[in-house]
């Protein structure tokens, strides 16, 4: 739940505690399911393979390993369009979905288990994963939806689980607790989720009045191999997710980017010009260095970096809707997810292609969440 909350991941940013229809970026983006159309069986089974593995600990024994239990769906009763995506090559994640629930005369609520929408079409849910978010007590806040991210190719899922153990859940790979002191003890609508591309990197960062630093880890083996300093908030990885970008403002307001290492160190700080400052939201290329960003939906700047220049003015033109993420998903290719609201009938999401050599944009995806969906979290890329 880029925001969806991205990647994305959700509270916390695209990615913070999330009270409406979308979350944040993580990030962190929906669920859909307006028409009837029965899928193979084995799209059930892929699911399964996603969410059927008991849960092992990561880089610390586990206190109480939660069980990783899945609510498959019948292949004849799946009601997701079916939906091809060259770059995953398999069957992955497409949105993640908790439904929104009102009491009478009351504001909505997140309610029942998280649902996992797959790009053939299977549907099921993560009954481990906590659906409404704690406080550094435990106790519930029940307005507000527990953060959740999925990876850019959709293979990888990061959750709090009911126990409040961060989950690691791999397509076909079962799900890995993090240790019970990987993170401090903060309300969970403070806490944002952030995976690389590739699945491959866990960044968490954390708002509230006290600063903490965001935690890089890598999500293999449970370690966390590096910090990004409290005092800049978490834009997003590389697309290669070697890199972390971060932001911050100086002494005279103007706005800072820093480029880490997913190790923490630092490899490049600037202070763009304003066409990049004052638009966004910002996402780094695999090189490192070239930051792409959204002028107002109608141009794609990209800006290097290390010769502190705007290389690039291109003119695109993109669906209806709020930009909820943009990432980098090749060495020139930016991919932009936008979210189209609406009163009488389900929000739309929309998944745009840009060539950063031409301008050129591709729809490669376009799909209706569940009309009923409180927040969201969808693959980036």
């Amino acid at each position: 739940m880029r925001n969806g909350n991205g990647r994305g991941t959700l509270p916390a940013g695209v990615v913070a505690g999330a009270t409406g229809r979308a979350a944040g970026p993580v990030g962190t983006t929906a669920a859909a399911g307006s028409r009837t159309r029965r899928v193979a069986a084995g799209a059930a089974l892929g699911l399964a393979a996603l969410l059927a593995t008991p849960a092992t600990a990561l880089a610390a024994p586990a206190s109480a390993p939660v069980a990783a239990r899945v609510t498959p769906v019948a292949a004849g009763a799946l009601h997701e369009p079916p939906h091809a995506h060259a770059g995953h090559g398999q069957d992955s994640v497409r949105y993640v979905s908790v439904k929104g629930c009102r009491s009478k005369g009351g504001e909505p609520r997140p309610c029942g288990a998280w649902r996992v929408v797959m790009h053939s079409g299977a549907r099921g849910t993560l009954p481990d994963a906590q659906t409404i978010a704690r406080d550094a007590k435990g106790r519930k806040a029940s307005t507000v939806a527990a953060p959740v991210a999925v990876s850019g190719n959709g293979q990888r899922l990061a959750y709090f689980t009911r126990s409040g153990r961060l989950a690691l859940r791999t397509l076909g790979g079962g799900v890995s607790l993090l240790p019970e002191n990987a993170l401090p003890k903060v309300a969970q609508y403070e806490t944002g989720l952030r995976l690389s591309d590739d699945g491959s990197r866990l960044a968490v960062s954390f708002t509230g009045d006290k600063a903490r630093d965001t935690r890089v880890f890598d999500t293999g083996t449970g370690e966390r191999i590096g910090t990004i300093p409290s005092a800049y908030e978490l834009k997003g990885f590389s697309a290669d997710g070697g890199e972390v970008l971060a932001g911050s403002e100086d002494d005279e307001g103007s706005q800072i980017l820093v480029a880490y290492s997913d190790a923490g160190q630092e490899l490049a700080r600037v202070t763009p010009p304003q066409l990049i400052a004052s638009n966004g939201p910002p996402a780094l290329s695999g090189d490192g260095r070239t930051v792409a960003a959204l002028v107002a939906k109608r141009r794609l700047a990209l800006y290097d970096m290390a010769s502190d220049q705007v290389t690039a003015r291109l003119k695109v033109k993109l669906p209806a809707g709020d930009v909820e993420m943009v990432d980098w998903t090749g060495p020139s290719q930016v991919t932009v997810h936008l979210v189209a609201y609406h009163d009488s009938k389900p929000d739309t999401v929309a998944i745009a292609q840009i060539d950063t050599g031409t301008g050129k944009v591709t729809i490669r995806d376009r799909y209706p969440l569940l009309k009923d969906t409180f927040v969201f979290a969808a693959c980036g890329g």
